[in-house]
């Protein structure tokens, strides 16, 4: 379709109506057709809003369209904006080891006029460092003897280690190396096939590498369970979803952070049915974090926080869509109180303060409503939803939710976006463009259970190979979380 020149038409709306109200008011327009055609002014003012929100391109800046959707020109970010993550602690994992080793380059004669320097004392070093990895296999044998008891003919063998309970197994490290390659790296099974042949000279069967996921969920299920009774003792959670394929089915992954703990669950429903069997939300009496999703805001047992970002974006789309100075007096207003908030010590508004706040919000959506156009009234055994355009339903939004819209700015504990949560399921996002699809669903739970415990690890500064090796050797105690 044709590019449309949203001002023009504005104005020229705008004429007709003026036309006709001069003609009302001199009385050349037929008290009929005046009630007649004002109906249909209003009808087509919110045709021609509607019209303009369709025309009007949507990307990751003023909607909640992903970057991986946007184009390459839409999805570039600025310099300065990619953050370097949470710094490791520091800790190497187990099985490794470091070989320093020094040597001096010594100094026999001058460059400049060959003198002898031999017994002169060193002014000082300046030191050039190189480092290296050589991979090394490690094969350790146990022979177990066999003895033959000479008073009873009984056959006696010696006890192998624990941990070696069959022919052939593979240790510790290279469990957590593969682990690590699967679930925090997004690395394929074939890939990883290739990757360990290329190290050990062996190659692994899928079957195996999917048997130690199991094995390090059913590790982790004693710290999901610790996990839940902390979150719901927090002041503030993020709360999220999104969906996940599995066995070419459409799943969803719902995301519970707070502090240094995220959670994820699978189910096989996004809504009500999926918060209450996960049980979290109906028992917490904090404040839950989110988008505006109906499903959260039905739980009237916990406040609610309202995602700053995405109502900012509804605000440029609107801005974008119409030019509407309601939007842009509301867009800036919230970005001077995140800024201000910010900048505080105590992270919040005085009471004086927040009441101007309060005031300057509700003037605005006053005067949002008499700049919208109006909308028809519902007719006598008419049913449905009457047609809105998106700025009517966010000038709606905003009244109905101003407490909780405004919550960041008296509440410490509530941040002014939902980031937080939409961080924690974007890696799983490109581990579902990775894997395409989970085989069956005992797999991908598992998948969201090592996942949930290396993104909290993370957040404390944990190499994941560390962490995966604490799990699997059962050293995972709950005063680490």
């Amino acid at each position: 379709m044709a590019g449309v020149n949203k001002i023009a038409l504005r104005q020229e709306l705008d004429f007709l109506k003026s036309e006709f109200s001069r003609l009302s008011s001199a009385n050349k327009v037929a008290p009929e057709s005046l009630v007649l055609f004002k109906a249909m002014f209003v009808i087509i003012e919110v045709m021609v809003t509607i019209f303009l929100e369709k025309q009007t391109k949507k990307d990751r800046n003023n909607s909640s369209i992903p970057s991986s959707q946007t184009t390459k020109d839409e999805s570039s970010i600025p310099k300065g904006t990619q953050g370097n993550g949470k710094k490791e602690n520091g800790h190497v994992f187990s099985n490794s080891r470091t070989r320093e080793s020094r040597r001096f380059a010594k100094v026999h004669s001058c460059n400049t006029c060959g003198e002898d320097l031999e017994d002169r004392p060193c002014d000082g070093h300046e030191r050039r460092t190189k480092i290296d990895i050589i991979f090394e296999k490690v094969v350790s044998h146990v022979d177990a003897e066999v003895k033959t008891c000479p008073n009873c003919d009984g056959v006696t063998k010696g006890r192998f280690p624990s941990d070696m309970l069959g022919p052939v197994q593979y240790g510790l490290g290279v469990k957590a190396y593969i682990l690590n390659l699967l679930i925090a790296q997004m690395i394929s099974l074939k890939r990883i096939q290739k990757s360990i042949k290329t190290l050990i000279g062996q190659t692994i069967s899928q079957a195996t590498i999917l048997k130690y996921v199991l094995q390090l969920s059913l590790a982790l299920e004693p710290w999901e369970k610790s996990c839940i009774k902390h979150l719901l003792y927090t002041s503030s959670i993020h709360v999220d979803e999104t969906s996940l394929r599995v066995d070419k089915k459409n799943y969803w992954l719902h995301v519970y952070s707070s502090g240094d703990i995220t959670l994820k669950f699978l189910h096989h429903k996004r809504g009500k049915e999926a918060i209450e069997d996960i049980d979290i939300i109906p028992r917490y009496q904090g404040v839950i974090i989110h988008d505006c999703w109906a499903s959260y805001l039905s739980y009237e047992n916990c406040e609610h926080g309202l995602c700053g970002s995405h109502l900012l974006r509804e605000l440029k789309f609107v801005i974008d869509a119409h030019g509407y100075s309601w939007a842009a007096n509301m867009k800036n207003l919230l970005q001077e109180t995140c800024a201000k908030v910010s900048r505080r010590k105590k992270k919040k508004l005085s009471e004086k303060e927040y009441k101007n706040l309060q005031k300057r919000y509700r003037n605005i959506l006053t005067r949002g409503e008499k700049e919208l156009p109006p909308i028809p009234e519902r007719r006598k055994g008419q049913r449905g939803k009457i047609a809105k355009s998106d700025a009517h339903n966010l000038l709606e939004r905003l009244r109905t939710y101003e407490q909780s819209v405004l919550l960041f700015s008296t509440n410490p504990d509530v941040s002014f976006t939902n980031n937080r949560a939409e961080r924690d399921l974007r890696m799983d996002k490109v581990k579902q463009k990775v894997a395409g699809c989970f085989r069956k669903d005992e797999y991908a739970k598992a998948y969201c259970r090592i996942s949930s415990y290396l993104c909290s690890m993370a957040n404390k500064g944990y190499n994941p190979l560390v962490a995966i090796q604490i799990a699997m050797n059962g050293q995972l105690y709950s005063d680490q979380l």
